[in-house]
């Protein structure tokens, strides 16, 4: 067992690399095949239209195939642990990882369904994946706090709950925000009355599209 965790080492870093490639290739092809605008554009949105919606479906279903193996993995870590020093309750370890599962197959919901295909089911998998995946960091956290200072530096403990907490902090809002737009589109008519939720993002995409503008007469001139 020892010999396949250590073999499992680098998983966690491929989790992270593969999905920021998964965000990064599906929103490069989309903006160049001018299915969002280049500024800002959510994640979702830059899944949602071929070619790019194959693209993205395809790496995340990996990412939540390596998201569910790193936590099996860390669960495999917390019970080996917990043979030589109490770590945590073997039903506390369990519920994590049950909760960190909960939140892949959601991240496989929100690759398989778009958004503008089946909405109720995309959002119902990324409301899956975010409030899972939140709590399971905040299990996580308590448990490296209960593992230190023998498994777990004290500076590491506070940088895990320091993300726990900022993850906490921002999907509360982002629910509360995604529940007062009942029509989810990739283009929105200024006069519609949910347009104001998305003044913010429309700001700052008008800022980069003047940006870009400028710099173009800047080019034409010389």
């Amino acid at each position: 067992m020892l010999r396949f965790l250590s073999g499992m080492a680098f998983v966690p870093f491929l989790l992270v690399t593969w999905s920021s490639a998964a965000f990064i290739i599906s929103y490069v092809v989309a903006v160049l095949s001018g299915h969002v605008n280049p500024f800002l554009p959510f994640i979702s949105d830059t899944g949602t239209t071929p070619p790019e919606s194959g693209i993205f479906g395809f790496m995340i279903n990996f990412s939540a195939f390596l998201g569910a193996a790193t936590m099996y993995t860390r669960y495999k870590v917390v019970e080996k642990q917990n043979q030589t020093s109490y770590v945590s309750t073997p039903v506390f370890n369990l519920v994590s990882l049950v909760l960190g599962l909960v939140g892949c197959i959601g991240m496989g919901i929100v690759a398989n369904f778009q958004e503008l295909a089946v909405p109720v089911v995309h959002d119902g998998g990324a409301l899956l994946a975010f409030i899972c995946g939140v709590v399971y960091t905040l299990l996580q956290s308590i448990i490296s706090y209960k593992s230190c200072p023998q498994w777990n530096s004290l500076s590491t403990c506070h940088i895990r709950m320091a993300i726990s907490a900022v993850s906490c902090a921002a999907v509360i809002p982002m629910i509360a925000c995604a529940s007062l737009i009942p029509t989810t589109k990739l283009e929105w008519n200024p006069k519609e009355k949910d347009r104001g939720f998305w003044h913010v993002m429309e700001v700052w995409r008008r800022r980069g599209r003047l940006t870009v503008e400028r710099k173009r007469r800047i080019r034409t001139d010389v």
